[in-house]
């Protein structure tokens, strides 16, 4: 199960951590991706990290602004969001996948468990 946390309302230029938390020991088993919907759009990739950590992936439109990590032992993958801006507005999800190719990390349909997603609104 996953469960993602840590979504609200900020204005532009603010800073936000999201939280993906896992229950089961496979949890670094899985590389780790953020997703996001905004209303009337498709989801879309945000950011991922492999299962060791040691890489991740960014859309363009929040590289320089979020970064990803995870911890674990915690079992979670971190989300921090900075610089935040209105057209960061949507629902956040994260998901798990077995594939490990910086290209998989993109495609969404190579995600198998997804979580329940948090709402994140930043207001300009």
């Amino acid at each position: 199960q996953l469960q993602a946390s840590g979504g609200g309302l900020v204005q532009a230029g603010d800073s936000l951590r999201l939280s993906c938390a896992a229950s089961g020991r496979t949890f670094g088993t899985y590389a780790t991706g953020w997703f996001r919907q905004a209303p009337g759009k498709e989801r879309e990739f945000v950011a991922a990290i492999s299962r060791s950590g040691d890489t991740t992936s960014f859309a363009d439109s929040v590289k320089g602004r979020f970064t990803i990590s995870r911890d674990n032992a915690k079992n979670t993958v971190y989300l921090q969001m900075n610089s935040l801006k209105p057209e960061d507005t949507a629902v956040y999800y994260c998901a798990v996948t077995v594939y490990s190719g910086p290209d998989d990390y993109t495609d969404r349909k190579k995600y198998h468990y997804w979580g329940q997603g948090t709402q994140v609104t930043v207001s300009s």
